[in-house]
């Protein structure tokens, strides 16, 4: 059904968001008192630089009513705001309560409803959403033929194939449901999506009922002034996904697992939970396990049950718990236990996730690694794994300015009982300078042994790294170059600039580059 004035109004005012509707000098809760209120909408935008004739406009965040200067020349239809905006258009408005809530319901409606054609999967969690995403997404692949379409903070993916790069872990609202019609346009019978705090906090998406959803951890990250408050806010918003799914896989082991439970029971969702086991078998009771075995794979079990015995290409024990935690969604979506298509599992490659290099006396890790769980997992796996050659470890790591202020002191908390050398240098900001946050990274720096030093040129920070290694041939030198992955970008001063990459770095350094 075609999304109209009418349409749009009542339901906007089904889900008690509708204040009014305004048309010059007409003040009303009727859209039928305005003329064209049953002519459908020809597009839906939240920028007014796309206003073409007959657009629904979603006014979100800092509007102001200087954006409408001429507006109506464009051929608005019709806005929704939580202003109205009379003086400056002639166009009714839709005045609500919630526009981001409005512009999500409203956007679901005008793309068709796409997710009703979809089986979606959300999965929030502090660490691991993104490879425990492409682990389901590649087993729903497998099981379906290649339709199942992806949305992560690494690539999106809306064919089952085709990966582009993406900008948010959680697309706007509006971006969300239209790549969602595109996807099923294409086929796509599910959609495997990370949904971030912030998804939840900015309402990206409000009205969105997962037919599976998956709490994987909690600690402590994306804590400043323009994102959460405190760690309450931010596992407040987490929650959100576990009265807003069908059924929840919980990781056994998560903090606050009790208080999610309560939440489940309270909404009357179901939970499954998935854990890893020590190689002993013992470990937390969980519905789904990952049990490491002699071959150096790991036994996947569903209740005491073998579900297969595979060899993941990611390493680390965390990523066999993330394939633990897919397994048990794509049983939860109805993948059957002995489906070939979990041996996908075994084969998965991330871009920018746990790449891993080697030339002589270095051996380097790329990863996307940017707090203080992902930095202390990464550093505990690498010293575990070469401890009999008694490695050097030089991390190469910086942090995002004017958010996820705790960072800082995280990453640096993470990384220096493991680190010979750290390796400080640019990551993206906007105002903040970053030559500031670098020197506030260096002020956590507790570890005697940790020589430290600055390098705001990234590319010749890791070449430092390169020689250091060189300098200690008589060792091995493990190499964490850590928050950057494979982007071919950093942001400065709120703007992208071209950046070779970190990966690309290190191997035209290892001499690896294909010619």
């Amino acid at each position: 059904m075609a999304l109209t004035l009418a349409a749009a109004a009542e339901l906007l005012d089904r889900h008690h968001l509708l204040r009014e509707i305004i048309q010059g000098d007409c003040w009303t809760d009727n859209a039928a008192d305005l003329a064209g209120a049953d002519e459908p909408f020809t597009a839906i935008t939240y920028d007014t630089r796309k206003v073409t004739p007959g657009t629904l406009l979603c006014c979100k965040g800092r509007f102001k009513a200087d954006y409408l200067t001429d507006i109506d020349q464009a051929g608005l239809a019709a806005y929704m705001a939580e202003t109205e905006y009379s003086a400056v258009t002639r166009a009714p408005g839709l005045i609500v309560n919630d526009a981001r809530k409005a512009m999500s319901l409203l956007s679901a409606e005008f793309y068709g409803r796409p997710q009703d054609e979809l089986t979606v999967i959300g999965i929030t969690g502090t660490k691991g959403k993104t490879t425990t995403a492409y682990f389901v997404q590649a087993v729903l692949n497998a099981y379906s033929g290649g339709r199942a379409a992806l949305f992560s903070s690494v690539d999106n993916c809306l064919d089952g194939h085709t990966y582009a790069e993406s900008d948010l872990t959680t697309p706007e609202s509006m971006d969300a449901f239209r790549m969602m019609r595109e996807a099923a346009n294409n086929g796509m019978r599910y959609l495997v999506m990370e949904v971030s705090s912030q998804a939840y906090k900015v309402e990206r998406v409000y009205g969105l009922t997962f037919d599976a959803g998956a709490f994987l951890n909690i600690s402590p990250d994306h804590i400043s002034a323009i994102e959460h408050p405190t760690f309450e806010d931010y596992l407040y918003c987490k929650r959100q996904i576990t009265h807003n799914c069908r059924t929840l896989v919980l990781g056994a082991d998560c903090d606050h697992a009790d208080l999610i439970r309560q939440d489940a029971q309270a909404s009357n969702v179901p939970v499954t939970t998935f854990a890893l086991h020590a190689a002993d078998g013992h470990g937390t009771h969980a519905d789904f396990v990952a049990l490491p075995d002699a071959s150096s794979g790991y036994l996947f079990q569903e209740q005491g049950k073998a579900i297969g015995d595979f060899s993941l290409e990611l390493e680390g024990e965390f990523n066999a718990a993330n394939a633990a935690a897919a397994i048990a969604l794509s049983r939860a979506v109805g993948v059957p236990a002995g489906s070939e298509a979990f041996r996908a599992l075994e084969h998965v490659h991330i871009p920018g996730r746990m790449e891993h290099y080697e030339s002589g006396n270095m051996v380097a890790y790329v990863d996307y690694a940017h707090n203080y769980v992902s930095t202390k997992t990464l550093a505990e796996f690498v010293t575990h794994k070469y401890a009999d050659r008694n490695p050097r470890v030089v991390v190469v790591t910086g942090s995002v300015g004017d958010k996820a202020v705790d960072r800082r002191e995280g990453i640096i908390k993470g990384a220096q009982d493991y680190a010979d050398r750290i390796i400080l240098t640019a990551e993206d900001t906007v105002h903040e300078r970053m030559i500031d946050i670098l020197h506030e990274m260096q002020g956590y720096i507790t570890n005697p042994r940790v020589v430290s030093d600055i390098e705001l040129d990234r590319a010749k920070a890791i070449e430092k790294a390169v020689e250091d290694a060189h300098a200690h041939a008589d060792r091995l030198t493990i190499l964490l170059v850590i928050g950057k992955g494979e982007e071919r970008w950093i942001k400065v001063d709120g703007k992208h600039a071209p950046y070779e990459g970190d990966d690309h770095v290190v191997k035209r350094l290892f001499g690896l580059l294909n010619d």
